[in-house]
């Protein structure tokens, strides 16, 4: 059950972080998933555990980091696109 929650939550995370970057991630829902995985270790990698822990993240790092890797991937996929 563990891993399903955790991965309901990275969903979100990535879903959240595709939100208020305003872009779309590419994949859809296994797109928000690793989004939401990837921006969660980079938040917490950057800015360590704090914040509420909500299925083994801790969200506020976990959100920014999803910010910036939606960020990152959709300028990787516009430049992918114009070439």
């Amino acid at each position: 059950m563990g891993l399903i929650w955790a991965l309901i939550v990275g969903g979100v995370i990535g879903w959240l972080g595709g939100l208020i970057a305003g872009r779309d991630v590419p994949g859809g829902i296994i797109g928000n998933i690793v989004a939401g995985f990837v921006g969660a270790w980079l938040g917490t990698l950057l800015l360590g555990e704090w914040g509420p822990v909500i299925g083994g993240f801790a969200f506020i790092p976990a959100l920014i980091g999803a910010i910036v890797v939606v960020l990152i991937l959709s300028a990787i996929m516009r430049s992918a696109r114009r070439a």
